[in-house]
Order: structure tokens, then sequence, then C-alpha cells
């Protein structure tokens, strides 16, 4: 009679036999399949690995440059406001200095001419100025209320007076217009 481990060591044997045979099998199955392929298609396949290689490199670098230039954009309009930022105060004292009355019309001609060229300068960089007319609509995107007045000639949510003219470079707003609303 059989002891028990000896019929365990026989199914232990069987089985690993068994496991040798199958992948044998499969071997001999796969060397059937690579030199069933012909190299026309072994060829193929290696250009269409190649061919979606070569597509996803071209897709990652056009969006690396389509981020590359939205981030210049940006950079670039952070920098224009925050240069326009600093010199605004400049054309707000030109823009008080021509309110002013003066008997000298040289000194006014002056001042007149440079407050018109800090315009075009302003123009040529891509900055609007924001119109802020007496009788204009209030829009709060680009206008800051800064006094309330109740006028009956005037209708309802426009501008009575403009404070300070507004900026704005694209679609970015750099300075509010400040202005008086009336009713």
């Amino acid at each position: 009679m059989e002891t028990k481990d000896s019929v365990e060591q026989e199914t232990v044997q069987q089985a690993e036999a068994a496991a040798a045979e199958e992948t044998t099998q499969e071997a001999a199955a796969d060397t059937t399949e690579e030199a069933a392929e012909t190299p026309e298609e072994k060829l193929q396949k290696q250009l269409d690995e190649l061919n979606d290689r070569y597509m996803r490199m071209a897709a990652e670098y056009d969006n690396y440059r389509k981020r590359a230039l939205k981030e210049r954009d940006m950079v670039r309009s952070e920098a224009t406001g925050k240069a326009l930022t600093a010199i605004l105060p400049i054309y707000d004292n030109l823009e008080r200095a021509l309110a002013q009355e003066t008997a000298d019309t040289e000194y006014k001609k002056g001042v007149e001419m440079t407050a018109r060229q800090f315009e075009a300068a302003l123009e040529s960089l891509g900055v609007e100025i924001i119109t802020a007319e007496p009788g204009s609509a209030f829009d709060p995107t680009v206008h800051n209320a800064v006094m309330h007045v109740e006028d009956e000639e005037l209708g309802e949510s426009c501008i009575a007076e403009c404070f300070q003219k507004g900026f704005r470079h694209g679609d970015k707003v750099i300075r509010t217009a400040m202005v008086k609303v009336a009713n």
C-alpha cells in the first residue's frame, strides 16, 4: 500500500509534467505564429508603431507650443498692466494741469502737447481710454461709482461726472474710471 506522501509526490510530479508540456506547446505555437508573419507584415507593424510615436510627439509639441504662446501673452499682459499702473498717475497730473486756467498760453500749449503725446504712446501700446462722458450709461465692469447724485435731467444709472479716466489693455481693465452716478 502506498503512503500518503508518495501519492502526493506522484501527483505533484504529474502536475509538473503537464505544466512543462503545456509550456512547450505554447512556445511552439508562438514560434509558428512568428514564422507565419511575413517580413512585409513585420515592417508594416514597425511602421505603424513609429508612425504612432511620431503622431504622439507631434501632438505633444503642438500642445507645448500653444501653452507657451498663451503663457507668453499672459506674462506680456501682466507686465504691461503693471507698467501702466505705475505711469498712469503722470497722465492724471497732465489732465489736472490742462484743467487749470493759466495766463501763459505757451505753457498751456506745451502741457497739451505733452498730454497728447502721452495719449499717442498709450495708443501705440494698445491701451484704450475708457469713456465716461456725462450722460452715458454706467457700466460697473469699467466704471467705479464713488458718488451718487439725484438729477432729474439725467436718466437712471447715467454718469453725471467723470473724476478720473479709466484704461483698458485688450480685454483687461487696468484701471476703472472713477465717476459720479445720477439717480
